[in-house]
Parts: C-alpha cells; structure tokens; sequence
C-alpha cells in the first residue's frame, strides 16, 4: 500500500500524514540519556572535588552558562522563522553534558575566559557549524578542550595539589578570585603542581627514570594522587550507562585492553623510559574518553566491528602522543584523528543491507553468475 492508502486504511485526519511502516516509538529521549551520563558523571565530579578542590564546580557553572547562551543564539539564527523548536533542543542537556564533559578536562583554577573560549568552539564551530546535534564529526567538548590546550598552554599547566599531599590550599573565595581575578604569582608555587603525566614526560625530558619520577608525592598506587581515584568513579559511572544500555561494551574494553597491550609492549622494552599500563589508566582522561567520549554515537562508528577498530585506533594514538608527542596527555587529539577517519572506518565495515543492489550482485557472483 502507498502512503495515500495507508492514511485512508487508519482514518487518519485530512491534512495529516502517517509514513509507512514499522511504527514504533522510541523507549528512551535524547534528554532521558544526556541525564541518566550526568549521573554516571557524578561520583567522579564529587572525587575530583574532594581532591582538587571546588574549582571544577566553579568551572562547570561557566562553561554551562556560555554553552547555553551559544546554543540559545545559533538555534535563534537557524531558526528566526519557526521559534517553538528552540525549547526542545535547548532542554535536551546536551549542552550540560558537554560543559562537563570539557571542565572535567580543564584545571579547575583556569582563568574564566578559558572555559567561554573553549564552549565557543565547542557549541558553534563543532556542533552548530555542522548543523547541530546529530551532525557533528567532531566530539564538542574535545574541541573545546583542543582549542584551549593550545591556545592557553600556561593556564592549562596550573593544577592544583590534590588532596593529601600537605600543602597549602586555596578557600572557595581565593579560587573564585584566581577565576575571575587572575592568580598571585607569589602563591603559585605553593599550592599548585604539575599533573602525573606533565611530571612524566618533564622527567623523561631530563633524563630521569620512570622509578625516580613516580617516587613524588603527586603519584599514588597505581596513577597520579586523586586521579586514580576520579578513574575509579569515572569507571563504575561507565558501568552504570553499560547497565542502562546507553553504550555497548565494545568501545570502553577494546579502548582500555588495547591500551594497556600497547603501552606494555613500550614498557616491557623499557621500563625505565616508558611508562606502565597503569599510569595511562590511572592518570589524565583515558577513563573519561573509554565510557564518555569515544562513545560519542554521532562522531564514533555505528558499526560493531567499526567501534572495535575507533576504540583500537584512540588507545594506540593516546599511547604513542604521550610518549613521543609534546602534549603530555593526547586523548583529545586521539578521539579527534579517530572522528576524522570514523566515516571512513563506517563505510568499510557497516554491511549491506539485504536487497541493496551491491549485495545482489555479489550474491549471483558467488553463485557463479556473472
């Protein structure tokens, strides 16, 4: 039957359209699943502040307030004409799942600008630019936090101690006044330090083994002090959107099995140089990218096999830019090379769909004919 027929045979009322079959409603919203990964975002957020102070709550509430006003001035430009389809997208949480997303990413003590820089790019040239959510090739927040890494290099240098390391902090009011204000330079020294994998690769720059650079306070069991245990929540958040089958398991295992294969072949070789699987684990944002961010549905892979090799593809690059490249982290520039090629990666492995012409013609070909 053709849509004509089909909207005569339900009695649908004159002027509407009912397209054709199946018909079935979706179990979950896009606002559903942007709540259900702030939650899972949760326990990290509470550790990261516990360890590094409220800084990161400070910059979450600004990088919000831009994301919202970006989002709020592009869906007002693209449509002038029809402004009921603002409400919908500007309660979906997209935007508070990104401005997350990119604080978790920045130092908590970083300048104010830093963080409305970094939305800029992450709302309107990563998202809206391509025509919004949905069609972006590019994670946001990894843009954002990729712009920023280059454009404010010093700002992005200062973290705070964490938590246990016996010096001195900074009050709610001297962290929002280092925001808003700028910091004192002769403070800086005494309650800042250098992240676990700036102090690794300053470390191999002197000449000084992997044995002698983990020995310092900012390092802890198995990863950087505090930040082993934002993995930690970070993964059991993970877990939480496993259960609720908001991702597959495919990214997250292939992104950290591949990860610690890979860097143990480099410490193997030379653990004096190189660092352990643990240390990529436990430091910087290689959790963070394995449960939300490479699994990004609209800038990763839709194929099984495809998310197999995107997961594969970031853990390897992350591995080799941490220790050969000059950014001590390198997830952002991982997740972004992998965006890059995940349109590739999808047309290579994605199959054909029964009845499409290629996989006729290959059938009769495998049959003999011709």
């Amino acid at each position: 039957m053709n849509d004509q027929a089909n909207n005569q045979a339900t009695k649908i009322p004159a002027g509407k359209k009912l397209s054709s079959a199946p018909h079935q409603r979706a179990k979950v919203s896009v606002q559903k699943v942007m709540a259900w990964v702030l939650i899972a975002l949760l326990p990290a957020t509470v550790a990261h502040v516990v360890y590094f102070g409220v800084g990161l709550l400070v910059q979450i509430v600004i990088a919000t307030s831009a994301g919202m006003l970006f989002e709020f001035l592009c869906l007002r430009k693209r449509y002038a004409t029809n402004t009921h389809r603002i409400k919908p997208f500007l309660s979906d949480l997209s935007v508070p799942v990104t401005a997350v997303l990119f604080a978790l990413c920045i130092s908590p003590i970083a300048p104010w600008y830093v963080a409305v820089v970094g939305m800029f790019f992450a709302i309107v040239v990563a998202k809206h630019l391509y025509g919004g959510l949905g069609h972006n090739i590019f994670n946001p927040a990894m843009v954002g936090f990729a712009v920023i890494l280059i454009s404010f290099p010093q700002s992005m240098a200062l973290w705070l101690s964490p938590w246990g390391m016996d010096q001195a902090s900074l009050s709610v009011t001297e962290i929002l006044s280092w925001v808003f204000r700028g910091h004192d330079g002769a403070t800086v020294d005494a309650v800042t330090a250098a992240t676990p994998l700036s102090a690794l690769q300053t470390g191999q720059q002197q000449g000084l083994a992997y044995s002698e650079v983990v020995t310092q306070k900012i390092f802890g069991d198995f990863g950087g002090l505090g930040w082993e245990w934002v993995a930690n929540w970070l993964f059991i958040g993970g877990l939480v959107l496993l259960y609720k089958k908001i991702i597959t398991w495919h990214v997250p295992v292939t992104l950290l099995v591949v990860t610690c294969v890979f860097s143990y072949l480099f410490y193997a070789y030379d653990s004096d140089t190189f660092m352990s699987p643990m240390q990529h684990v436990f430091s910087g944002g290689l959790m963070l990218a394995a449960f939300f961010i490479a699994t990004d549905p609209t800038s990763g892979c839709s194929s099984m096999k495809g998310k197999l090799i995107f997961a594969a593809g970031v853990a390897i690059l992350t591995v080799l830019i941490r220790q050969f490249g000059s950014f001590p982290d390198g997830v952002a520039f991982a997740v972004l090379l992998m965006n890059m090629a995940a349109p590739l990666i999808d047309q290579l492995t994605i199959p054909q769909a029964y009845g499409h012409k290629d996989s006729y013609e290959n059938k009769k070909k495998g049959q003999g004919g011709e």
